[in-house]
């Protein structure tokens, strides 16, 4: 485009030395035909965006991450001049369209309409624009070029998505150690008391056992299974950055459905928690708690103010690690603080797994791991299938 400007350019100039220097009825003809031919290119490209009409849809109600979706968009003329150039340009950064070529451009015949079908697949969960940005019109003459934005430009709700694992390849040791410990469990018998976990019964409280080992001991109910596994997620923002941000809590919130389900189906109770204005908890008890749980963990929110560390010193300071044989804690970010938080929970006697969703390098960190601490590095674009 750029190259037919100076090419006009040029020959008005020319036409205008030809008016000065000859005159003549050529001479002033080329002139204004050279005058001219733009004014009539701008004003027949404002009545193509007067009159130009698009349609999108998108044929589910429920988006799902990573899923490939029925969609369409109709490009339509119903005009008695024909749209020459016609160019559509995508919300590519956090969706794609299958195949569907950014660079074509579309010719519209009066009365023509355009109908173009195929997948569109959402790559992160949460709440975006999904589908045509905005297309871009040109001349004739290839002079100028002006953008029409979509009115009513499809905003999707994206739910995550739901990894069904069937076996944790990145800790394997654990996984092993945590299966001798449940084998040894069941062949031993029930204790009389436990630890004191809020929103235990007070008439459960064991009073002489409580003084004697100077905190809340409880009496252990006949029958009564310890919970097995906490997940803790990480609700915090460390990035203003979209691109930054969103792949990594996209991948936090598929780690944990993951878990939650792996374990779920597996009949081992999981207890999770995450900060959002205050600390919220929950228990999966089986897999037909699962649907709840999914459904609660779509709608996290992540806030700068949710700091993970904080969130692990109130669960150690809370009891609620006194049923737990293994505790998953899923980051977007390692530090010396969080290791040393990790460090205590596995030093009381239980197995801690430390998920960091990062392109950082975290080695020094990998390099800490002992038979209950283990540091995995899970990147933001990485299948679950194969890190976890």
């Amino acid at each position: 485009m750029t190259g037919r400007r100076i090419l006009f350019g040029g020959l008005w100039i020319l036409s205008l030395v030809a008016v000065s220097f000859y005159g003549g009825a050529v001479s002033y003809g080329f002139f204004w035909g050279m005058t001219l031919l733009p004014v009539v290119s701008g004003m027949y490209l404002l009545y193509v965006y007067w009159r130009f009409r698009i349609y999108q849809e998108v044929n589910v109600k429920t988006i799902v991450c990573g899923q490939a979706l029925p969609y369409y968009f109709v490009l339509q003329n119903d005009d008695f001049i024909t749209f020459t150039s016609i160019a559509v340009r995508l919300f590519s950064d956090y969706s794609f369209v299958e195949e569907m070529p950014e660079d074509r451009e579309y010719q519209l015949l009066p009365g023509d309409t355009f109908r173009y079908t195929t997948k569109l697949t959402c790559k992160y969960r949460g709440e975006y624009y999904i589908g045509i940005k905005e297309i871009i019109l040109t001349d004739y003459m290839k002079l100028f070029r002006m953008k029409y934005k979509v009115p009513s430009p499809i905003k999707g709700t994206v739910l995550p998505r739901l990894i069904k694992l069937e076996e944790l390849r990145s800790i394997p040791e654990i996984a092993a150690f945590l299966q001798r410990e449940t084998a040894l469990q069941e062949i031993e018998p029930d204790a009389v008391v436990r630890d004191y976990v809020p929103g235990d019964s007070m008439k459960q409280i064991h009073w002489k056992a409580s003084a004697r080992e100077q905190k809340l001991k409880v009496r252990r109910m006949t029958g009564e299974e310890k919970q097995g596994i906490l997940a803790v997620c990480d609700t915090g923002r460390s990035s203003r950055d979209r691109m930054e941000y969103l792949p990594a809590e996209n991948k936090i919130l598929e780690i944990l459905l993951a878990l939650g389900y792996f374990f779920a189906a597996g009949n081992t109770r999981v207890r999770y928690l995450y900060a959002q204005k205050e600390l919220r908890s929950g228990i999966v008890d089986g897999i037909e708690g699962y649907d709840a749980f999914y459904r609660e963990i779509s709608e996290v929110q992540f806030e700068a103010q949710n700091e993970i560390a904080g969130v692990v010193q109130k669960l150690r300071a809370s009891g609620m690690l006194a049923e737990c044989r293994a505790v998953f804690i899923l980051l977007h970010a390692i530090d010396d603080r969080i290791m040393a938080e990790a460090g205590a929970i596995a030093e009381s006697g239980r197995v801690v797994v430390l998920y960091v969703v990062t392109k950082q390098d975290i080695t020094e960190y990998v390099r800490q791991r002992s038979v209950r601490l283990k540091v995995v590095t899970v990147p933001p674009e990485a299948e679950l299938k194969e890190v976890l």
